[in-house]
């Protein structure tokens, strides 16, 4: 499966997304997983911002060799799922590529159909959009000239519903799942240890 992750400028939360699921693939041997990312406004060229280079490391992730670009629909077209980062952005995408719909989400979004649709497919997902609730917005704020912790906070929030659903979409049925079939929250190697994990009975959280 190929994700695209999509934010404004990509030089932070696209590319926390990109590069988290890359180390994804890595620890658990998903090597049909694969992203990229792009940004709407993006400034081509750029390197990741560099506190969100620490947050990338601090998470597992490899932020170097990264260049920013700009939101294409050849992009749009080869990617299995979108990912925006925001409604606007999700609905921008879907604006410029129509056909793309299907497989457009916010990844807040995406994270909140499978949870509680227990949907593994991409298809699954798009069936079950309409069907769910939603209590409140589905964005993930830019941190951009805000306080490091407030990049802690973007990236753990990141790495919190992108691992899971990944995990969920791309393993074997019965793997990753706890004792009623939903899915488990991982914790990649490497994070941050300011504090120790929080656990309760669904989920294993790394908190900032």
């Amino acid at each position: 499966m190929h994700v695209l992750f999509v934010c404004t400028g990509n030089v932070c939360r696209s590319v926390i997304a990109e590069r988290l699921t890359r180390a994804l693939a890595d620890e658990h041997g998903l090597y049909e997983l694969t992203a990229e990312s792009a940004g709407t406004r993006a400034l081509v060229g750029f390197g990741v911002e560099p506190l969100a280079a620490q947050t990338i490391t601090g998470l597992g992730g490899n932020a170097s060799g990264f260049r920013s670009r700009r939101l294409k629909p050849e992009l749009v077209d080869r990617a299995d799922l979108v990912l925006a980062m925001t409604e606007q952005i999700r609905d921008d995408i879907v604006a410029h590529v129509p056909g793309a719909h299907p497989r457009t989400f916010t990844l807040l979004q995406a994270h909140r159909i499978a949870k509680v649709s227990g949907a593994r497919t991409v298809d699954e997902m798009d069936r079950a959009r309409n069907d769910l609730a939603l209590v409140g917005r589905e964005n993930i704020a830019d941190p951009v000239g805000l306080s490091p912790q407030k990049y802690c906070e973007i990236g753990d929030q990141i790495a919190e519903t992108l691992a899971p659903l990944l995990l969920w979409m791309c393993m074997p049925v019965g793997r990753n799942t706890d004792e009623r079939g939903r899915p488990r929250l991982v914790v990649l190697p490497g994070g941050r240890q300011d504090h120790p994990p929080v656990v309760d009975e669904t989920r294993i959280d790394r908190q900032a």
